[in-house]
């Protein structure tokens, strides 16, 4: 049994300076000059459009890599954790197996089918050389040639087993078990208490344990400075964000 799950959300990682994901500085808020955030974060743009697929995710994602975790990322390290954050913060933090159900912008993966297996590596960002702060056509060339990107047939084409693709879940992808989805299922099974803490809970993730939550009868703890109300009666409310709740459960 696991006494206490942790979920965590966008909310966890603002105090560290990574906007949350739907507030109006959001990631999910912040598309490109032809595109939708949910058009660009998907697995359809990086196979079709890869050069302003790869832009996007390096602005938004990828300019955060050297972010520090916050105390409430280090309280956590010791903790059974799913986060659906991909800052890669609470490993920085020390926490050794917490699962990153939405992937980790410091590491990539190859270009294959969904469901195909395989171990995400390190992303070695620097390789990406910013110190003539390149201009947006130069970066895209940077990029496609750091993801394994050719050219053929008159366009970039992302080719399977050859290509990179960010170690990130996009939104017309997935859950498989490259992001643990299987063994997060089981922690939710096993514990006697879910806590979420910064989240919106418009994610699938929160569904699904939630859902397993009701359905087992297991108590739920909900941590937000405006936490979202559930229509069940074995919810506590924490109305406090994440380091304020850190600092008060060590002093309880």
């Amino acid at each position: 049994m696991i006494d206490e799950l942790y979920i965590t959300g966008a909310g966890v990682s603002q105090s560290s300076g990574i906007p949350t994901f739907r507030g109006h500085d959001g990631f999910w808020t912040v598309g490109s000059i032809n595109y939708t955030p949910q058009e660009m974060a998907t697995r359809s743009m990086y196979e079709n459009n890869p050069a302003d697929f790869l832009l996007w995710y390096f602005k938004r994602f990828a300019s955060y890599r050297d972010v520090k975790p916050n105390s409430a990322h280090f309280w956590l390290a010791d903790k059974m954790l799913i986060t659906q954050n991909i800052d890669g913060l609470d490993g920085k933090a020390g926490n050794k197996n917490y699962i990153s159900i939405h992937g980790r912008l410091d590491k990539v993966v190859y270009y294959k089918n969904e469901m195909e297996e395989q171990v995400p590596f390190e992303a070695n960002w620097d390789d990406i050389d910013l110190s003539s702060d390149p201009s947006d056509e130069v970066l895209k060339k940077k990029l496609l040639e750091k993801f394994n990107i050719n050219y053929v047939n008159d366009r970039f084409i992302p080719q399977k087993g050859v290509s990179l693709k960010p170690y990130v879940l996009l939104f017309d992808e997935i859950y498989t078990d490259l992001y643990r989805i299987s063994e997060a299922e089981d922690w939710m099974t096993k514990a006697q208490k879910i806590i979420f803490i910064g989240t919106s809970f418009s994610v699938n993730i929160t569904s699904i344990a939630l859902r397993i939550a009701i359905s087992r009868g297991i108590k739920v703890d909900i941590v937000d400075p405006s936490p979202i109300k559930i229509n069940y009666d074995k919810v506590n409310y924490h109305q406090m964000n994440a380091e304020e709740y850190s600092n008060f459960r060590n002093l309880n």
